[in-house]
């Protein structure tokens, strides 16, 4: 019996050695000595085989803008406290003048082309739509999701950067833009002036989801404020709505600096609310409190949030450097830390991204990366490139000396 795709002496994050049998874009057996041929055979030399890498939070229209935004933003973002993040937001919209749709996508395809050689398959993008970015950017990104569909599929967020009431007509753009064909409804509420203008913003995106019958991703309470709650009113409006398990909040950077006595109590209303938590530490001088909820059995993962933008200098889509970073930063290092950081660019990200068919396990689909690592240890010192990344059942790249066209 011949299979499509026959991995030889894969290393599992178990530590056992399999032989993967692929056929007809699914991981037919699982096993040692498998007792087939594949049209395609390869041997993985006992090195670490696992799922492919997924993206929850990337500004995927702004990525190498940096040059067009002064220094400023940064210094303000990354300031102590993030006092200044809004001031870095309005700054960082500079970049919007000049958003052209070739341009936009010639930057994104130099990031999707690395992101799908690093293994990762799945992306959760932001695209900026109000009445500076108009459409331009989200309309590049509804045309690149089509050109690398199969190799990196990529879940098209419409996201009004400057706020719902603090930018008048970004409302109209919104409904346009789900019109367009965006996967997801984004929002930014923490950036409005006041609490009930915050409210709306939130309520508004309830009422796009649910009219389109989408998720909804929003990045909330991302400064040094306490006193920011935006993230508690969107998982009060999940379980009202009945979107439990459909809403993602990104950044909550605040949540870092909340009280013992209402941080419990949110947690367990993020956990009632089935919503997920992003972090991107890598980012910012704060983050939540990635422990805590984890303790808690709120689902949390990483994100790459920017590339070469105002706000961020760095960045490749590579999630195990992202994952290096974040052990760091969380101080997590143990062998059991690494498996978690390791699961939160996996498994807890798929999740949240509602993925079907996700996993490495008979019947699933076949999307696989295998690191040029003996063993996660060994992937967190060097974060080396995948020698071979597979998606649908089909190998999509090899290492860098024989990178394939995108």
């Amino acid at each position: 019996m011949e299979c499509d795709i026959l991995i030889r002496n894969a290393r599992l994050r178990s530590g056992a050695i399999t032989d993967i049998a692929v056929s007809n874009g699914k991981i037919a057996q699982l096993g040692t000595s498998i007792k087939r041929s594949g049209q395609l055979e390869i041997d993985a030399k006992r090195k670490l085989t696992t799922e492919t890498h997924v993206i929850a939070h990337l500004h995927l229209d702004k990525v190498f803008t940096a040059p067009f935004v002064s220094d400023e933003a940064i210094r303000q973002y990354h300031q102590e406290g993030m006092g200044g993040a809004m001031t870095a937001i309005e700054i960082g919209s500079q970049a919007k003048a000049n958003y052209n749709e070739s341009e936009i996508i010639e930057r994104v395809r130099r990031v999707l082309t690395d992101a799908k050689f690093y293994g990762v398959s799945h992306i959760r993008a932001f695209a900026d739509v109000d009445t500076k970015a108009k459409l331009t950017g989200l309309k590049a990104l509804l045309k690149i999701r089509e050109e690398f569909r199969g190799s990196v599929d990529v879940q098209v967020v419409a996201f009004p950067q400057d706020g719902i009431r603090r930018e008048p007509g970004a409302e109209e753009y919104m409904w346009k833009a789900m019109d367009l064909g965006a996967d997801v409804v984004g929002g930014i509420p923490w950036i409005e002036y006041t609490d009930d203008d915050a409210r709306h913003h939130v309520d508004f995106a309830y009422v796009l989801a649910k009219k389109y019958n989408k998720d909804i991703a929003m990045l909330v309470d991302d400064a040094g404020d306490p006193d920011l709650r935006t993230t508690e009113y969107l998982a009060v409006r999940a379980i009202k709505e009945g979107w439990t398990d459909r809403v993602i909040a990104c950044h909550a950077r605040a949540m870092g600096l909340y009280n013992e006595v209402y941080h419990r109590k949110l947690v367990a209303l993020l956990k009632r609310a089935g919503m997920g938590v992003v972090t991107d530490p890598q980012t910012g001088p704060l983050h939540v409190r990635v422990q805590d909820l984890l303790n808690a059995g709120v689902n949390v993962a990483l994100g790459q949030d920017d590339v070469n933008d105002a706000y961020y200098p760095y960045g490749r889509c590579k999630m195990l450097e992202v994952a290096f970073l974040a052990s760091h930063l969380l101080w997590m290092m143990t062998d059991r830390d690494r498996e978690t950081i390791y699961d939160m660019i996996t498994t807890n990200p798929a999740k949240m991204l509602r993925i079907e068919d996700y996993g490495l396990d008979v019947g699933k689909e076949a999307n696989l990366v295998i690191l040029d690592a003996n063993n996660m240890l060994d992937a967190f010192t060097r974060q080396p490139e995948p020698s071979h990344v597979i998606r649908k059942g089909k190998l999509v790249a090899q290492c860098s000396t024989e990178r394939m066209k995108p």
